[in-house]
């Protein structure tokens, strides 16, 4: 699904990415962890298109196609999406008005009406609260309702690669289960995900095929759901 050969990515002349190596499929689930400022974050914001960050080298394939020519919006009705580590707020946007937007963009044309019903539907599935929609995007949100309302998007948009930035952080422990939970409802053979954390924590619910550790914009260690909890033991500095 994903292919990431020797990518070298910058942003304002400092070198985040490098030499980075990717291989992604369907079905899997990848974990990646590293200290702050290693490149996890750059990683997924390359991938979903953000224009502060020059390509210096490298290619990016997915479903064979080349990524890097495509503009953000086009690589998100391709089926990538990312969810924010600190999801921003729209005031005076509903988030029914932002989300039957997106719908619209990334599946179908749809009337409001129409829209309303699947919506309500997602929202029962997920227990989430019908009063979300007249809420503006994220306004006076809690952290645990953004995460649930990134949750929302990414079952709504039904995604085929899902990045999701340190979707546990902040979370107490009933959150955190609620958020594995639903991710892992969501998750299909033909559909890949990636965490981005700094703890095992939520890899003891959502158990990754692959986990990798990020140092210096680079791939240093990779292995499985072990490794996470070896990192968690012996720190960063072991890599």
């Amino acid at each position: 699904m994903l292919e990431i050969e020797d990518l070298h990515v910058s942003i304002e002349e400092k070198k985040i990415l490098n030499s980075f190596n990717l291989r992604i499929s369907p079905g899997e689930i990848h974990a990646f962890m590293g200290p702050n400022g290693a490149g996890k974050s750059t990683l997924a914001r390359v991938l979903a298109g953000h224009p502060a960050y020059q390509i210096v080298g490298g290619s990016i394939k997915f479903e064979q196609a080349e990524l890097l020519a495509l503009e953000p919006e086009e690589r998100a009705q391709k089926g990538i999406f990312m969810s924010f580590q600190s999801p921003i707020e729209i005031a005076g946007v509903t988030n029914f008005q932002f989300l039957h937007a997106a719908y619209q963009t990334r599946k179908e044309t749809i009337q409001e009406e129409e829209f309303d019903k699947i919506l309500t539907q997602k929202m029962k599935q997920l227990s989430i609260p019908l009063s979300f929609k007249t809420r503006c995007l994220n306004e006076g949100f809690s952290g645990g309702e953004r995460k649930k309302n990134e949750i929302l998007q990414m079952n709504l948009l039904e995604p085929k690669l899902a990045f999701l930035d340190e979707i546990d952080s902040g979370l107490d422990i009933d959150a955190l289960k609620w958020i594995a939970e639903k991710i892992q409802e969501n998750f299909t053979e033909n559909k890949a995900l990636c965490l981005i954390t700094h703890y095992a924590r939520i890899l003891n619910y959502i158990k990754p095929h692959f986990v990798h550790v990020i140092i210096d914009g680079t791939i240093v260690e990779s292995g499985d759901y072990s490794l996470a909890l070896k990192v968690e033991n012996t720190g960063y500095h072991a890599h």
